[in-house]
Protein backbone atom coordinates (compact mmCIF):
# COMPACT_ATOMS: atom_id res chain seq x y z
CA UNK A 1 0.00 0.00 0.00
CA UNK A 2 1.08 3.07 -0.77
CA UNK A 3 2.32 5.63 1.91
CA UNK A 4 -1.24 6.71 4.15
CA UNK A 5 -0.78 10.22 4.97
CA UNK A 6 -1.26 11.04 8.76
CA UNK A 7 1.02 13.95 10.44
CA UNK A 8 4.50 13.03 11.52
CA UNK A 9 5.96 15.61 14.20
CA UNK A 10 9.63 16.27 13.60
CA UNK A 11 11.99 19.57 13.16
CA UNK A 12 12.33 19.74 9.33
CA UNK A 13 16.48 19.39 9.15
CA UNK A 14 18.33 21.31 6.74
CA UNK A 15 21.67 20.48 8.26
CA UNK A 16 23.00 18.65 5.28
CA UNK A 17 25.92 19.25 3.34
CA UNK A 18 25.44 22.58 1.55
CA UNK A 19 27.62 23.62 -1.33
CA UNK A 20 28.87 27.33 -0.60
CA UNK A 21 28.97 29.58 -3.80
CA UNK A 22 31.91 31.50 -3.87
CA UNK A 23 30.24 34.77 -5.46
CA UNK A 24 28.49 35.97 -1.97
CA UNK A 25 29.58 34.93 1.58
CA UNK A 26 25.88 35.82 2.89
CA UNK A 27 24.41 33.14 0.48
CA UNK A 28 24.70 29.41 0.35
CA UNK A 29 23.98 27.58 -2.75
CA UNK A 30 23.45 23.83 -3.17
CA UNK A 31 21.59 21.16 -5.07
CA UNK A 32 18.01 20.18 -3.34
CA UNK A 33 14.76 20.25 -2.55
CA UNK A 34 12.65 23.36 -2.94
CA UNK A 35 9.06 23.45 -1.64
CA UNK A 36 6.40 23.85 -4.33
CA UNK A 37 3.79 26.42 -2.47
CA UNK A 38 0.03 26.87 -2.75
CA UNK A 39 -1.23 29.92 -1.78
CA UNK A 40 -3.50 30.13 0.81
CA UNK A 41 -6.00 32.15 -1.63
CA UNK A 42 -5.70 29.92 -3.84
CA UNK A 43 -6.25 27.11 -1.17
CA UNK A 44 -9.20 28.66 -0.24
CA UNK A 45 -11.39 29.29 -3.72
CA UNK A 46 -10.14 25.71 -4.81
CA UNK A 47 -13.34 23.56 -3.65
CA UNK A 48 -15.05 22.89 -7.05
CA UNK A 49 -17.22 19.37 -8.33
CA UNK A 50 -15.36 17.63 -11.06
CA UNK A 51 -16.43 14.64 -13.66
CA UNK A 52 -14.34 11.71 -14.63
CA UNK A 53 -11.55 12.17 -12.19
CA UNK A 54 -9.90 8.52 -11.85
CA UNK A 55 -8.61 7.13 -8.63
CA UNK A 56 -5.09 6.89 -8.82
CA UNK A 57 -4.16 7.31 -5.02
CA UNK A 58 -6.16 6.08 -2.73
CA UNK A 59 -6.74 6.99 1.01
CA UNK A 60 -8.96 6.93 3.41
CA UNK A 61 -12.61 5.79 3.37
CA UNK A 62 -16.23 6.70 4.55
CA UNK A 63 -19.62 5.41 4.28
CA UNK A 64 -22.86 7.17 5.33
CA UNK A 65 -26.68 6.61 3.36
CA UNK A 66 -25.71 4.41 0.56
CA UNK A 67 -22.38 6.79 -0.23
CA UNK A 68 -18.85 5.65 -0.52
CA UNK A 69 -16.15 8.60 -0.02
CA UNK A 70 -12.84 7.46 -1.00
CA UNK A 71 -10.34 10.18 -0.45
CA UNK A 72 -7.88 11.05 -3.16
CA UNK A 73 -4.47 12.06 -1.11
CA UNK A 74 -4.29 15.54 -1.11
CA UNK A 75 -6.21 15.87 -3.86
CA UNK A 76 -9.95 15.81 -2.97
CA UNK A 77 -13.02 12.91 -2.56
CA UNK A 78 -14.66 10.29 -5.01
CA UNK A 79 -18.27 10.16 -4.25
CA UNK A 80 -20.12 7.00 -5.55
CA UNK A 81 -23.52 5.87 -4.88
CA UNK A 82 -23.16 2.13 -3.53
CA UNK A 83 -27.02 0.98 -3.78
CA UNK A 84 -26.08 -1.17 -5.37
CA UNK A 85 -22.89 -2.60 -4.14
CA UNK A 86 -22.71 -4.98 -7.05
CA UNK A 87 -21.84 -2.03 -9.12
CA UNK A 88 -21.46 1.57 -7.50
CA UNK A 89 -21.96 4.54 -9.62
CA UNK A 90 -19.37 7.11 -9.86
CA UNK A 91 -20.77 10.67 -8.96
CA UNK A 92 -18.88 13.66 -8.05
CA UNK A 93 -15.29 14.18 -7.45
CA UNK A 94 -15.06 17.10 -5.02
CA UNK A 95 -11.75 18.76 -5.60
CA UNK A 96 -10.10 19.75 -1.79
CA UNK A 97 -6.62 20.27 -1.48
CA UNK A 98 -4.56 18.79 1.62
CA UNK A 99 -7.72 16.71 2.16
CA UNK A 100 -6.73 13.28 3.98
CA UNK A 101 -9.42 12.81 6.50
CA UNK A 102 -13.47 13.26 6.82
CA UNK A 103 -16.69 12.92 8.80
CA UNK A 104 -19.97 13.36 8.21
CA UNK A 105 -23.12 14.17 10.48
CA UNK A 106 -26.59 14.43 8.56
CA UNK A 107 -25.81 16.78 5.55
CA UNK A 108 -22.62 17.95 6.21
CA UNK A 109 -19.20 16.77 5.48
CA UNK A 110 -16.06 18.13 7.80
CA UNK A 111 -12.53 17.45 5.84
CA UNK A 112 -9.05 19.06 6.39
CA UNK A 113 -7.58 21.12 3.56
CA UNK A 114 -3.73 21.18 4.54
CA UNK A 115 -4.27 23.62 7.76
CA UNK A 116 -7.90 24.56 7.50
CA UNK A 117 -10.96 22.58 8.47
CA UNK A 118 -13.64 22.94 5.42
CA UNK A 119 -17.26 22.61 6.17
CA UNK A 120 -19.49 20.94 2.51
CA UNK A 121 -22.99 20.37 2.23
CA UNK A 122 -23.56 17.14 0.90
CA UNK A 123 -27.41 16.83 0.91
CA UNK A 124 -27.33 17.14 -2.77
CA UNK A 125 -24.88 15.27 -4.32
CA UNK A 126 -25.01 16.82 -7.36
CA UNK A 127 -24.24 20.12 -6.16
CA UNK A 128 -21.69 19.28 -3.32
CA UNK A 129 -19.86 22.79 -1.98
CA UNK A 130 -18.55 24.34 0.70
CA UNK A 131 -20.55 26.15 3.48
CA UNK A 132 -18.08 26.75 6.37
CA UNK A 133 -14.33 26.90 6.59
CA UNK A 134 -11.79 28.04 9.90
CA UNK A 135 -8.56 28.77 8.69
CA UNK A 136 -4.85 28.00 10.17
CA UNK A 137 -7.14 24.99 12.72
CA UNK A 138 -4.82 22.17 11.90
CA UNK A 139 -1.31 21.86 12.15
CA UNK A 140 0.91 23.05 9.14
CA UNK A 141 2.23 19.84 7.22
CA UNK A 142 4.64 19.09 4.30
CA UNK A 143 5.10 16.20 2.12
CA UNK A 144 8.28 13.85 2.56
CA UNK A 145 10.89 14.43 0.56
CA UNK A 146 14.08 11.94 -0.28
CA UNK A 147 16.75 12.03 1.44
CA UNK A 148 19.56 11.73 -1.21
CA UNK A 149 19.61 15.97 -1.10
CA UNK A 150 19.10 18.60 1.88
CA UNK A 151 15.30 19.65 1.42
CA UNK A 152 15.74 23.76 1.62
CA UNK A 153 14.04 26.51 4.57
CA UNK A 154 9.86 26.34 4.39
CA UNK A 155 8.62 29.82 4.33
CA UNK A 156 4.81 28.66 5.45
CA UNK A 157 4.00 32.64 5.06
CA UNK A 158 4.41 31.91 1.47
CA UNK A 159 1.22 28.94 1.39
CA UNK A 160 0.94 25.45 1.81
CA UNK A 161 3.64 22.73 0.62
CA UNK A 162 2.65 21.16 -2.28
CA UNK A 163 5.66 18.61 -3.20
CA UNK A 164 9.23 19.19 -3.72
CA UNK A 165 10.96 20.11 -6.89
CA UNK A 166 15.25 19.30 -7.33
CA UNK A 167 16.93 22.24 -8.06
CA UNK A 168 19.89 24.27 -7.12
CA UNK A 169 18.85 26.51 -4.24
CA UNK A 170 20.25 29.68 -3.07
CA UNK A 171 19.74 30.57 0.35
CA UNK A 172 20.80 33.16 3.12
CA UNK A 173 22.81 31.86 5.30
CA UNK A 174 21.17 33.24 8.39
CA UNK A 175 18.29 31.07 7.74
CA UNK A 176 17.76 28.86 10.43
CA UNK A 177 15.54 25.88 10.67
CA UNK A 178 11.99 25.68 10.87
CA UNK A 179 11.10 27.80 14.30
CA UNK A 180 7.74 26.05 14.68
CA UNK A 181 6.54 22.55 15.27
CA UNK A 182 6.51 21.02 11.66
CA UNK A 183 4.36 17.87 10.65
CA UNK A 184 5.54 15.60 7.82
CA UNK A 185 2.69 13.61 5.17
CA UNK A 186 4.07 10.26 5.62
CA UNK A 187 4.46 7.12 7.51
CA UNK A 188 0.99 5.39 7.48
CA UNK A 189 -1.35 6.93 7.26
CA UNK A 190 -14.85 4.77 15.09
CA UNK A 191 -17.96 5.95 14.57
CA UNK A 192 -21.35 5.51 15.29
CA UNK A 193 -22.97 2.66 13.62
CA UNK A 194 -24.02 3.70 9.77
CA UNK A 195 -27.05 5.34 9.36
CA UNK A 196 -27.83 3.26 5.82
CA UNK A 197 -31.48 4.06 5.29
CA UNK A 198 -31.13 6.95 3.09
CA UNK A 199 -32.82 6.93 -0.37
CA UNK A 200 -30.34 6.94 -3.01
CA UNK A 201 -30.91 10.49 -4.60
CA UNK A 202 -29.16 11.80 -1.77
CA UNK A 203 -27.42 11.43 2.14
CA UNK A 204 -30.39 11.82 4.23
CA UNK A 205 -30.13 14.72 6.99
CA UNK A 206 -29.61 12.47 10.46
CA UNK A 207 -27.26 10.29 11.86
CA UNK A 208 -23.47 10.07 11.18
CA UNK A 209 -21.33 8.07 8.92
CA UNK A 210 -18.83 4.82 9.40
CA UNK A 211 -14.88 5.67 9.13
CA UNK A 212 -12.67 3.18 8.65
CA UNK A 213 -10.20 2.13 11.33
CA UNK A 214 -7.23 4.98 10.33
CA UNK A 215 -9.40 7.43 10.75
CA UNK A 216 -8.46 10.93 12.74
CA UNK A 217 -11.64 12.76 12.60
CA UNK A 218 -14.92 11.80 14.62
CA UNK A 219 -18.22 12.69 15.72
CA UNK A 220 -20.57 12.34 18.75
CA UNK A 221 -23.53 14.13 19.22
CA UNK A 222 -23.40 17.25 17.92
CA UNK A 223 -19.69 17.26 18.51
CA UNK A 224 -16.76 16.88 15.96
CA UNK A 225 -13.27 15.56 17.20
CA UNK A 226 -10.30 16.02 15.43
CA UNK A 227 -6.79 14.64 16.88
CA UNK A 228 -3.52 15.26 15.06
CA UNK A 229 -0.50 13.89 17.07
CA UNK A 230 -0.46 15.59 20.23
CA UNK A 231 -3.67 17.34 20.13
CA UNK A 232 -7.19 16.13 20.76
CA UNK A 233 -9.31 19.61 19.25
CA UNK A 234 -13.25 19.69 20.39
CA UNK A 235 -16.06 21.28 18.35
CA UNK A 236 -19.35 22.02 19.09
CA UNK A 237 -21.26 21.72 15.52
CA UNK A 238 -24.76 22.42 16.51
CA UNK A 239 -24.56 25.18 14.16
CA UNK A 240 -23.36 22.41 11.73
CA UNK A 241 -21.70 25.30 9.13
CA UNK A 242 -19.76 27.11 11.51
CA UNK A 243 -17.95 24.71 14.22
CA UNK A 244 -16.83 26.43 17.18
CA UNK A 245 -13.55 24.91 18.93
CA UNK A 246 -14.37 24.45 22.69
CA UNK A 247 -11.40 22.81 23.93
CA UNK A 248 -7.43 21.56 22.97
CA UNK A 249 -6.37 18.70 25.05
CA UNK A 250 -3.21 16.45 24.95
CA UNK A 251 -4.58 12.93 24.90
CA UNK A 252 -0.88 11.67 24.82
CA UNK A 253 2.09 11.48 22.42
CA UNK A 254 1.62 10.97 18.78
CA UNK A 255 -2.00 9.91 18.70
CA UNK A 256 -2.84 8.46 15.23
CA UNK A 257 -6.38 7.03 15.57
CA UNK A 258 -9.85 7.44 16.94
CA UNK A 259 -12.56 4.73 17.53
CA UNK A 260 -15.88 6.14 19.26
CA UNK A 261 -18.66 4.14 20.95
CA UNK A 262 -21.36 5.87 22.64
CA UNK A 263 -19.59 6.88 25.50
CA UNK A 264 -15.94 6.27 25.37
CA UNK A 265 -12.92 7.05 22.95
CA UNK A 266 -10.22 5.18 22.43
CA UNK A 267 -7.29 6.91 20.34
CA UNK A 268 -4.29 4.48 18.65
CA UNK A 269 -0.78 5.80 19.72
CA UNK A 270 2.96 4.87 18.69
CA UNK A 271 3.05 3.70 22.54
CA UNK A 272 -0.12 2.75 23.38
CA UNK A 273 -4.39 3.30 23.28
CA UNK A 274 -5.70 6.10 25.74
CA UNK A 275 -9.17 6.12 26.09
CA UNK A 276 -11.55 8.88 27.62
CA UNK A 277 -14.94 9.16 28.70
CA UNK A 278 -17.05 11.13 26.73
CA UNK A 279 -20.25 10.77 28.61
CA UNK A 280 -20.12 15.09 28.35
CA UNK A 281 -18.90 14.91 24.62
CA UNK A 282 -16.97 18.61 24.36
CA UNK A 283 -15.06 17.81 27.69
CA UNK A 284 -13.28 14.34 27.38
CA UNK A 285 -12.13 12.83 30.76
CA UNK A 286 -8.96 10.52 30.62
CA UNK A 287 -9.57 7.30 32.13
CA UNK A 288 -6.41 5.11 31.46
CA UNK A 289 -3.86 4.23 28.95
CA UNK A 290 -3.28 0.57 27.81
CA UNK A 291 0.50 0.70 27.09
CA UNK A 292 2.09 -1.47 24.03
CA UNK A 293 5.09 -2.14 22.42
CA UNK A 294 6.38 0.97 19.96
CA UNK A 295 4.53 0.76 16.97
CA UNK A 296 1.72 1.68 14.91
CA UNK A 297 -1.10 1.36 16.11
CA UNK A 298 -5.30 1.38 15.07
CA UNK A 299 -7.86 0.17 17.65
CA UNK A 300 -11.27 -1.06 17.23
CA UNK A 301 -14.03 -2.14 20.26
CA UNK A 302 -16.58 -4.48 20.51
CA UNK A 303 -17.98 -5.17 23.92
CA UNK A 304 -15.52 -6.06 26.67
CA UNK A 305 -12.79 -6.25 23.96
CA UNK A 306 -10.16 -4.06 22.33
CA UNK A 307 -8.57 -5.27 18.91
CA UNK A 308 -5.26 -3.63 18.42
CA UNK A 309 -3.36 -3.93 15.04
CA UNK A 310 0.67 -3.33 15.47
CA UNK A 311 3.16 -3.23 12.32
CA UNK A 312 6.49 -2.62 11.86
CA UNK A 313 7.83 -0.61 8.12
CA UNK A 314 6.69 3.13 8.92
CA UNK A 315 7.81 5.81 11.06
CA UNK A 316 6.49 4.97 14.07
CA UNK A 317 9.27 2.70 14.83
CA UNK A 318 8.94 -1.16 16.63
CA UNK A 319 9.88 -4.51 15.29
CA UNK A 320 6.11 -6.18 15.87
CA UNK A 321 4.13 -7.60 13.50
CA UNK A 322 1.04 -8.15 15.55
CA UNK A 323 -2.50 -8.70 16.57
CA UNK A 324 -2.94 -7.64 20.72
CA UNK A 325 -6.67 -8.38 21.83
CA UNK A 326 -7.35 -6.50 25.31
CA UNK A 327 -10.07 -7.13 28.18
CA UNK A 328 -11.35 -3.48 28.97
CA UNK A 329 -14.16 -5.05 30.86
CA UNK A 330 -12.74 -2.71 33.88
CA UNK A 331 -12.16 0.32 31.23
CA UNK A 332 -9.18 1.44 33.98
CA UNK A 333 -7.40 -1.53 33.69
CA UNK A 334 -7.20 -3.29 30.63
CA UNK A 335 -5.10 -6.19 30.75
CA UNK A 336 -3.40 -8.54 27.78
CA UNK A 337 -5.56 -11.45 26.68
CA UNK A 338 -3.50 -12.45 23.85
CA UNK A 339 -1.28 -11.63 21.02
CA UNK A 340 -0.95 -13.18 17.35
CA UNK A 341 1.99 -12.62 15.45
CA UNK A 342 0.88 -11.18 11.67
CA UNK A 343 2.52 -10.50 8.54
CA UNK A 344 2.16 -6.84 8.75
CA UNK A 345 -1.23 -5.30 9.92
CA UNK A 346 -3.08 -2.40 9.49
CA UNK A 347 -7.05 -1.42 9.42
CA UNK A 348 -9.58 -3.43 11.07
CA UNK A 349 -12.92 -4.31 11.75
CA UNK A 350 -15.22 -6.48 13.49
CA UNK A 351 -19.42 -7.26 12.93
CA UNK A 352 -20.41 -10.19 15.33
CA UNK A 353 -18.12 -12.65 15.99
CA UNK A 354 -16.16 -11.76 12.52
CA UNK A 355 -12.72 -10.53 12.23
CA UNK A 356 -11.55 -8.45 9.11
CA UNK A 357 -7.18 -7.33 9.34
CA UNK A 358 -6.15 -6.08 6.73
CA UNK A 359 -2.71 -7.60 6.91
CA UNK A 360 -0.37 -6.03 4.39
CA UNK A 361 1.39 -7.89 1.46
CA UNK A 362 -0.80 -11.37 3.20
CA UNK A 363 -3.97 -8.88 1.98
CA UNK A 364 -7.42 -9.38 3.53
CA UNK A 365 -7.55 -11.78 6.69
CA UNK A 366 -11.74 -13.02 7.53
CA UNK A 367 -11.39 -14.80 11.25
CA UNK A 368 -14.20 -16.01 13.61
CA UNK A 369 -13.39 -14.21 16.63
CA UNK A 370 -16.23 -16.11 18.89
CA UNK A 371 -13.31 -17.38 20.76
CA UNK A 372 -10.87 -14.78 21.23
CA UNK A 373 -7.90 -17.27 22.41
CA UNK A 374 -8.56 -19.13 19.07
CA UNK A 375 -8.68 -16.59 16.68
CA UNK A 376 -5.51 -17.88 14.65
CA UNK A 377 -7.33 -21.19 14.46
CA UNK A 378 -10.44 -20.23 13.29
CA UNK A 379 -9.14 -18.59 9.78
CA UNK A 380 -12.53 -18.80 7.53
CA UNK A 381 -11.33 -16.66 4.54
CA UNK A 382 -8.01 -15.37 3.03
CA UNK A 383 -7.45 -13.11 0.16
CA UNK A 384 -3.77 -12.82 -0.58
CA UNK A 385 -3.37 -11.35 -3.75
CA UNK A 386 -4.74 -7.68 -2.12
CA UNK A 387 -2.55 -5.23 -0.50
CA UNK A 388 -5.36 -4.17 2.04
CA UNK A 389 -5.00 -0.72 3.88
CA UNK A 390 -8.53 -0.53 5.95
CA UNK A 391 -12.00 -1.93 5.78
CA UNK A 392 -15.57 -1.07 6.78
CA UNK A 393 -18.15 -3.70 7.89
CA UNK A 394 -21.48 -2.43 7.22
CA UNK A 395 -24.80 -4.75 7.37
CA UNK A 396 -22.84 -8.00 5.57
CA UNK A 397 -21.03 -5.95 2.94
CA UNK A 398 -17.13 -5.06 3.59
CA UNK A 399 -15.64 -2.26 2.10
CA UNK A 400 -11.92 -2.49 1.44
CA UNK A 401 -9.36 0.14 0.66
CA UNK A 402 -6.10 -1.14 -0.71
CA UNK A 403 -3.03 -0.24 -3.33
CA UNK A 404 -5.23 -1.02 -6.34
CA UNK A 405 -8.79 0.58 -5.24
CA UNK A 406 -11.73 -0.62 -3.55
CA UNK A 407 -13.22 -3.87 -3.32
CA UNK A 408 -16.58 -5.02 -2.01
CA UNK A 409 -17.17 -8.55 -0.29
CA UNK A 410 -20.48 -9.77 0.48
CA UNK A 411 -20.03 -11.59 4.01
CA UNK A 412 -24.32 -12.16 5.23
CA UNK A 413 -23.61 -15.80 4.54
CA UNK A 414 -19.92 -16.40 5.86
CA UNK A 415 -19.58 -19.65 4.28
CA UNK A 416 -19.74 -18.32 1.16
CA UNK A 417 -18.03 -14.90 1.46
CA UNK A 418 -17.72 -13.34 -2.26
CA UNK A 419 -16.01 -10.55 -3.77
CA UNK A 420 -18.96 -8.76 -5.64
CA UNK A 421 -17.28 -5.21 -7.20
CA UNK A 422 -14.07 -3.71 -7.68
CA UNK A 423 -13.28 0.02 -8.02
CA UNK A 424 -9.93 -0.29 -9.79
CA UNK A 425 -6.79 2.24 -9.50
CA UNK A 426 -6.03 3.65 -12.55
CA UNK A 427 -2.40 3.72 -13.24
Amino acid sequence: MKAKIIPIIALLSIFSIFFYSCEDATYKEYKGYAPVYLSYKYLRSAVVQEQNVDLKNPGKIYFKDNYIFIVEELKGIHVYDNTNPASPVKKKFIKLPGVVDLSISGYTMYADSYVDLVVLDVQNIDNIHEVGRINDILPYTIPPYKTDFPAAYVDKEKGVVLDWELRTIKEKIDHTPIPYPIYFLGGISFLDKANSSGASSGVSGSGVGAGGSMARFGIKDKVLYIVDKNTLKVFDISNNTTPVKVNDLYPGWNVETMFLTDKKMFLGTTTGMAIFDISNPTTPVSLTFFTHARSCDPVVVDDTLAYITLRTGTNCGGNLNCLDIVNIKDITKPTTVISYFMTNPQGLGKDGDLLFICDGSAGLKVYDATDPKMISEHLIYSYPNIKAYDVIPIGGVLVLIGDDGLYQYNYSDVKNISLISTISVVK
